[in-house]
């Protein structure tokens, strides 16, 4: 069947990637390009880093890479993208992290499945990864949705689910989800195609939660949380937004990897109020944390301007302020 994709992200890229064939970091491929679109449309290149250079989109990237028609119109909404869709005369519209509203009449004109990395309702929104890690979840996993108006509340028609583990990070879980959402993706589009068109059930809006954007303060460790709240923020934002904390000179240090430090907090006070005050110290060679119920070891770490490092290695090359 043809399709057009509509994707950005990285985590979009994967998808785009699996659907046309093109094989994983890990030697795994997708469907031998059976669903390969026949376009892709993504968003513009946009400055980006200090020399604010343009940066394609990850989308962009793979599309070339593959050799698939590519667009990049600064509204997927004008009159002329939505011309060059129609063009193609798709039998629907894959959308994934696409990032962009998409609005009516371009939302009637197609059929449009989503697929979003959550098992909806539980996380609509833009960070749905993240907000679950965060949130302690023990299991997230993948929708397929027709794309309506409100923000990730169309109805479902496939839900495929994967565990949290202790040690996942985004890094490690996105690319599972990637992997589990093309297949699923890939057996709709499979089915649609031998004339078994999906079944859709309406969200139960009751059990709605919004992954809203992170923002720079989610990226704060604040020694008052509990320690495991903070441990599941540092995975939640690794590698690719960062987790930070406040140095006593004001600078900010990121922090990459970090585990609970289950023995005491080694910096002689025994109060709470104590604890919470002292912030980063060094104690036997090893950065920490301290927390309200305890001390957090912050294990990888970024100091500002330079490049991730072991906490050893910031301790022997920059170690803390006096």
């Amino acid at each position: 069947m043809r399709t057009v994709f509509l994707g950005t992200s990285e985590f979009a890229a994967t998808v785009l990637g699996r659907l046309s064939g093109k094989r994983d970091a890990d030697g795994r491929s997708g469907d031998e390009g059976r669903h390969r679109p026949a376009l892709v449309v993504t968003r513009p290149d946009r400055p980006a880093g200090r020399g604010r250079k343009l940066v394609s989109p990850p989308v962009a990237d793979v599309a070339r890479e593959l050799g698939i028609e590519l667009a990049q119109p600064e509204s997927v909404n004008d009159a002329g993208a939505r011309e060059l869709i129609a063009r193609v005369e798709p039998d629907a519209l894959v959308v994934c992290a696409f990032g962009s509203l998409i609005k009516e009449p371009l939302l009637s004109e197609h059929e449009m499945l989503n697929l979003h990395p959550s098992l909806l309702p539980r996380w609509r929104g833009a960070a749905p990864i993240e907000r679950a890690i965060m949130a302690g979840d023990s299991e997230t996993g993948v929708s397929i949705m027709r794309l309506t108006a409100g923000l990730d509340s169309g109805p479902v028609c496939a839900l495929a689910r994967e565990a949290i583990q202790s040690h996942d990070t985004y890094g490690s879980l996105a690319p599972r989800l990637a992997r589990r959402g093309s297949e699923l993706l890939m057996g709709v589009l499979d089915a649609i195609e031998q004339g078994e068109p999906p079944v859709f059930a309406e969200q139960d809006e009751r059990n709605a939660n919004y992954a809203e954007k992170i923002t720079v303060a989610d990226r704060l460790l604040d020694p008052s949380r509990p320690a495991v709240e903070l441990e599941r923020v540092v995975r939640a934002l690794s590698p690719h937004i960062g987790a930070r904390v406040a140095l006593s000179d004001g600078r900010m240090l990121g922090v990459l990897r970090a585990e609970q430090h289950s023995g005491s907090c080694g910096a002689g006070n025994s109060g709470v109020t104590d604890r919470a005050r002292q912030g980063v110290f060094a104690s036997d060679g090893r950065l920490r944390l301290s927390c309200v119920d305890g001390a957090l070891e912050l294990l990888v770490v970024q100091p500002p301007g330079g490049r991730p490092m072991d906490a050893a290695a910031f301790l022997r090359g920059h170690g803390l302020p006096a």
